[in-house]
């Protein structure tokens, strides 16, 4: 059922975020009895792979492709289960205690659970250029929000441009809808198929590879496409005028109306880092991703991730990481309800089933350092209008990490708190060190995780856990 209130103080399992696999996680714990809260602050279930599939005003399959409408059936599953799904909830605290703050309506309140299972997601890596900053430059993620959301489509002078499988999705799928695209710059670097060749095996029998080259066929029958580009940046008085490139070694300029930007997706991570969930340094995604054991259990006891905000995978990865993750719930909790479930053994050979081709993926699209690690006056962190000029200033005068810029430079203390420059910074400082990200760490992350009004504080129950709760350190 959805409701605009929970229904109860305490459940046996909170899930929050309604992608796949929050959704895959919620289904499984409500139909194996648990009393299950599925916490999502959209306005319909989806996630961000799933938008709007309730409710987008684009009905024909083929426009959003099939993968898209997969997630219909699932989101029926959950709303049959006997779970409880509130929508429009912010989660802006977590704690060790599994005391969750949610935002709802104009109020806050707190909830617990006995087991809380973190379905995140991912978000788009940064990918400072110069001229990032500019009306008229967004990035992939939120152009495919609006198509899904409103069946909205760019209509101006457009240039698509990085690389990685939603990169070439999107380009497909506007293209598909009538959009307009005028050039389309690849960021790929050419020797990363040679990098990625001993892992073509698993890629060539993985459910990625007929439908990745299918996509890449279609777009490079339909729009210009530039490959091996190893420079980009946006030009303007005020807006996006035009966008400047470099490949094989030339430069060329064209106007532009609107540059989407896009070179990858990497864990969400604030909220399970604010829960003090441990995390590492990932080699070879390039970014940070909790410590879990086999069951997306993390360091906090009652914690589990699952889906991309546990390393990226991909949907059908995401879905089998939720049930994993509510499977090994109901073992703790409710071990006899276990046989209305898959077996942990079934689910993981589907987990690795849908995990094939992954590193594949990975080293083939490894973001170029050039784009992740910039210079001179290209802005770093958005809110504050900090550059890497500026973050290396600091770092010769004592900065030694993100915590300590803070100080210096206020970076990670805006409106994103750190989602749009948290690891450019750490690659930034760990290069100027002579570091590895590792040692440089990242941002300490705090509740609220989310912006909350003085109101929805006011609504709050005033007594000591309450306040606590709120400046928790």
């Amino acid at each position: 059922m959805t409701n605009n209130r929970p229904m109860r103080d305490e459940y046996d399992v909170a899930v929050i975020g309604a992608g796949p696999a929050g959704l895959a996680a919620a289904s499984l714990a409500a139909q194996s009895g648990l009393s299950t809260l599925l916490l999502d602050e959209n306005q319909g279930p989806g996630g961000q792979v799933w938008r709007g599939v309730t409710s987008t005003p684009v009905k024909e399959t083929r426009l959003l492709g099939d993968d898209y409408w997969a997630g219909s059936k699932l989101v029926e599953e959950v709303r049959a289960s006997g779970a409880e799904i509130l929508q429009g909830a912010t989660v802006w605290s977590l704690d060790r205690h599994l005391e969750i703050g949610i935002s709802i309506g104009g109020g806050s309140q707190f909830i617990r659970a006995k087991r809380v299972i973190l379905a995140t997601g991912a978000l788009e890596r940064p990918f400072p250029i110069p001229g990032w900053t500019l009306p008229g430059v967004m990035t992939a993620g939120a152009v495919q929000t609006a198509l899904k959301s409103s069946g909205l489509i760019p209509d101006g002078k457009t240039v698509v441009a990085g690389q990685g499988p939603l990169f070439w999705l999107l380009t497909a799928q506007i293209l598909r809808m009538g959009g307009r695209i005028d050039l389309v710059l690849n960021t790929t670097e050419r020797r990363n198929y040679l990098r990625a060749l001993p892992h073509a095996a698993a890629f060539l029998t993985s459910p990625y590879f007929r439908k990745g080259l299918a996509m890449m066929r279609e777009v490079r029958s339909k729009v210009r496409v530039v490959g091996g580009v190893t420079k980009i940046e946006a030009t303007g008085q005020g807006r996006l005028e035009s966008v400047t490139y470099e490949a094989g070694g030339r430069n060329a300029r064209v106007p532009a109306d609107l540059l989407l930007l896009h070179q990858g997706v990497v864990p969400n991570v604030n909220l399970a880092m604010s829960a003090g969930v441990k995390h590492r340094w990932d080699d070879i995604q390039l970014c940070w991703s909790p410590v879990l054991d086999a069951n997306g259990g993390t360091s906090v006891e009652g914690i589990a991730i699952a889906g991309d905000g546990a390393g990226i995978g991909g949907a059908l990865a995401a879905v089998e990481r939720g049930r994993i993750a509510a499977r090994a719930a109901v073992e703790a909790l409710r071990p006899q309800a276990g046989a209305k479930a898959p077996s942990m053994e079934i689910l993981r050979a589907a987990l690795a089933k849908a995990e094939r081709g992954r590193t594949f993926l990975d080293i083939l699209f490894r973001p170029s350092k050039q784009f992740r690690v910039p210079g001179g006056d290209t802005i770093v962190c958005r809110c504050e209008e900090v550059t890497a000029q500026d973050i290396l200033d600091s770092v010769a005068i004592g900065a030694t990490g993100p915590n300590q810029l803070k100080a210096y430079r206020r970076t990670g203390m805006g409106p994103c708190q750190g989602r749009l420059c948290g690891l450019t910074v750490t690659e930034l400082m760990a290069e100027a060190r002579g570091k590895a990200p590792q040692e440089i760490g990242y941002y300490r992350l705090r509740a609220p995780v989310k912006p909350i009004t003085l109101s929805e504080l006011a609504s709050l129950p005033k007594n000591e856990s309450a306040t606590k709760a709120v400046v928790r350190g």
